[in-house]
């Protein structure tokens, strides 16, 4: 820009024109306006580059006023839909899916579920892992649809509280210790096994063992003794016929001679004594032992 310097005149009087002694350049000429386009060129750039980069994020994520891609913000909390991976851990008052559907963990080592108390301390913990299910706590229960408790175990005891408990496995039921139950049954069509391999089996109850087979046979195999005691009642055997098909029998001989043999005899009440055998029965219907 030139500035230029006027003077006026009146009519009829005439004065020279002064030379321009004084120009001054006022604005940005050269290589600073050629920058200064460029820059704002280079801005304009910038600018439209990144509303383009928010719109397509935008896009991508599916930003909604709802939410953000398959998560949505409802009265009731957060909802994801499909899939969701998780880098860090997830606090959360309740976690339940949709009515229609069901709720999946998925991990490629395991999945750990904590409870803490108000401290921040681990209260109780399940660890579900590649080759074993892990819980610590106090107790673990498992409860029925109407609240009955099923499962409970804790350091003390282990409660079962369905009504029947059933073991499939061909080798049965491995008790190391004592089992205190009101029945044990077999299923139809199969056979009851009591069986202590190595050491003896004890059956104890205050007010007596019934054992009944309706339809077939019972029986008690020992290596040894098999000692039928009762300290203050009677031993009956209730039957049309018993049996003792392997007592051994004495030769005849001289009645003097016990062979080291005894006779069972039968007293009128039932009762049961031994007598020293003989040639012929040394039975005796009024006998001490009866009286």
């Amino acid at each position: 820009m030139i500035r230029e310097q006027y003077t006026t005149t009146t009519p009829g009087t005439s004065l020279e024109r002064p030379k321009n002694e004084y120009v001054y350049k006022i604005g940005i000429y050269g290589w600073r306006k050629r920058c200064l386009y460029l820059f704002v060129l280079l801005l304009l750039i910038i600018l439209v580059v990144n509303f383009s980069l928010t719109i397509w994020i935008l896009k991508v994520m599916w930003f909604s006023p709802t939410g953000m891609g398959h998560l949505r913000v409802t009265k009731e909390g957060l909802r994801l839909e499909g899939e969701s991976e998780f880098l860090f851990p997830l606090y959360a008052k309740e976690i339940h899916s949709r009515v229609d559907s069901s709720l999946l963990l998925q991990s490629t080592h395991n999945v750990t579920v904590n409870a803490r108390n108000s401290n921040g301390e681990v209260t109780g913990r399940l660890n579900v892992g590649p080759k074993m299910v892990e819980f610590h706590s106090q107790q673990f229960q498992i409860n029925s649809k109407d609240g009955k408790p099923l499962f409970t175990v804790d350091e003390n005891e282990v409660v079962i509280g369905t009504d029947k408990l059933r073991v499939t496995g061909p080798e049965g039921a491995l008790f190391e210790h004592s089992v205190e139950t009101p029945l044990v049954k077999a299923e139809a069509f199969k056979q009851l096994r009591l069986e202590s391999p190595t050491r003896s089996l004890s059956m104890d109850a205050p007010r007596g063992i019934n054992i009944k087979a309706q339809a077939g046979n019972i029986e008690a195999l020992s290596q040894m003794d098999i000692k039928l005691h009762s300290s203050d009642g009677v031993l009956l055997l209730d039957a049309e016929t018993v049996r003792l098909p392997k007592l051994p029998e004495g030769t005849r001989g001289e009645s003097r001679i016990s062979q080291g043999l005894y006779e069972i005899c039968v007293c009128p009440d039932g009762k049961l004594y031994l007598s020293v055998a003989g040639v012929g029965s040394t039975c005796q219907e009024y006998s001490r032992v009866c009286q």
